[in-house]
């Protein structure tokens, strides 16, 4: 089915739309752009050189995609935003693309991003994750499938925040969130597995008594985390999920909240 554009739409005739789109005034589309099929894309929203969105996305009023990177390396070379499908992008959602040529930023499918959010270029956003209001992720951040952001979160550059973990409203936080669990307050911390989060993912209770006992060894005791991974290996009984902590906490660069590497 052919797509429905508003002739009050500025889009360039190089830009490649989609079947099934319905694209409303205002709208302003650059040349270097792709959208798949089925995509609505509301009224004053930008898409900028760079863009790759997936089929089945809501764009809503006054966002703007593949914005050019806030970051003063950026020469104005050419890269990309990449977005996959069935994503939700609410109002006012800014989205930088990468800095450098052949780097992309990645929003991946089944995201939910609320009004204000901004995504700095070089970011990596996985599958089925909430950005909450106002939340600020800058640049070269990699964040898991399933995290949950809540609103007026900051996450500071080339930090991490692993698969299923839940950041609390007004959170701040400058190194990596392992796997699977809830941090908030000021000063940030750990506040306990995120039990909901493992319980909708199908993560048995027993395997959820694992990951409480290895989260204990990590934050509960003295020990640095090259150690406390070396706890986990000898006392918590494997899983996919304790081995998937392991590799999260082996390769931490920055440290984790609440711990360093020593």
């Amino acid at each position: 089915m052919a797509s429905v554009i508003s002739p009050r739409a500025e889009i360039s005739p190089k830009a490649k739309i989609g079947d099934n789109c319905k694209i409303f005034p205002f709208v302003y589309i650059e040349d270097d752009v792709v959208i798949g099929d089925n995509c609505i894309i509301f009224p004053f929203v930008s898409i900028l050189n760079g863009t790759r969105m997936g089929a089945r996305n809501k764009v809503h009023q006054g966002s703007v995609l593949a914005a050019l990177p806030q970051d003063f390396n950026f020469c104005g070379e050419k890269s990309e935003l990449i977005i996959g499908e069935n994503n939700i992008i609410r109002e006012n959602v800014v989205i930088n693309r990468a800095t450098h040529a052949g780097c992309q930023t990645v929003i991946g499918n089944d995201n939910f991003l609320m009004e204000g959010a901004h995504i700095s270029h070089d970011t990596k956003i996985g599958d089925s994750c909430v950005v909450g209001y106002g939340t600020k992720i800058a640049g070269d951040c990699e964040i898991g499938n399933g995290v949950i952001f809540s609103s007026s979160v900051i996450e500071n550059a080339k930090t991490r925040v692993g698969e299923g973990s839940m950041i609390q409203a007004g959170t701040t936080f400058s190194k990596d969130v392992p796997p699977y669990i809830v941090v908030g307050g000021k000063p940030v911390g750990y506040n306990g597995p995120n039990n909901v989060m493992m319980t909708n993912y199908g993560i048995t209770e027993k395997v959820q008594k694992h990951i409480a006992n290895a989260y204990r060894l990590v934050f509960n005791g003295q020990n640095s985390v090259f150690d406390a991974v070396l706890q986990i290996k000898d006392q918590v009984p494997d899983s996919p999920e304790i081995r998937n902590i392991i590799s999260f906490l082996r390769s931490t660069q920055l440290g984790i909240i609440g711990k360093s590497m020593n």
